[in-house]
């Protein structure tokens, strides 16, 4: 093999890996939302048609990263049978005299319990506008899927705790003054 084609070879392989390490992030995250691995919450296009009269309860948890927001769960758990639909309030309150952009990820513990609660409408879904001095309540409705009480490695769950962080997204701004902005691309308004 000629000194050029090693070269290409190399270039082509460091290329390949370089696009392979940008891709790792959404693949991973596609993986756990698919799977339920690590907890992640599925998203479901509807309810199960069976309710079990065994229950769980589901415990809310609420974090704010880098924003100047409050943001609480209206209650601090919820007792659902498994299979029904349960909805939960959560308030969200701009401290700020600047609109804010944020999205919420999000996560179950335990982490077995990922692949069985699955939620059919969620503000975690998109990216959330706060104005100036604003609040804002958002629900979720959510369950827990009937194969739970079934599953050899989950069917002993009785606890599930459902975390919300807010962190601000690529159009939240930190100005060289301290001030924090929505930026709003090409003019839009957001």
């Amino acid at each position: 093999m000629s000194r050029n084609a090693i070269a290409i070879v190399c270039v082509l392989g460091v290329m390949g890996m370089t696009g392979a390490s940008f891709a790792a992030v959404p693949l991973y995250r596609l993986f756990c939302q698919v799977t339920g691995f690590n907890g992640t919450v599925s998203r479901a296009e509807k309810a199960p048609d069976v309710q079990l009269d065994q229950t769980v309860l589901i415990r809310f948890d609420t974090n704010v990263r880098g924003l100047p927001m409050q943001f609480r769960a209206e209650q601090v758990s919820q007792r659902v049978r498994i299979g029904e639909t349960g909805i939960a309030f959560f308030d969200v309150t701009n401290t700020s005299d600047q609109p804010i952009s944020a999205k919420a990820a999000y996560n179950v513990v335990p982490d077995r319990a990922g692949p069985y609660f699955q939620k059919l409408q969620c503000f975690c879904f998109e990216e959330q506008i706060i104005q100036p001095g604003a609040t804002i309540q958002f629900p979720i409705q959510y369950f827990v899927a009937p194969e739970m009480a079934t599953d050899a490695e989950s069917k002993g769950v009785r606890e599930i705790t459902l975390s919300y962080t807010f962190y601000p997204t690529d159009r939240f701004q930190q100005a060289g003054n301290g001030a924090q902005t929505v930026a709003h691309a090409t003019g839009a308004a957001g």
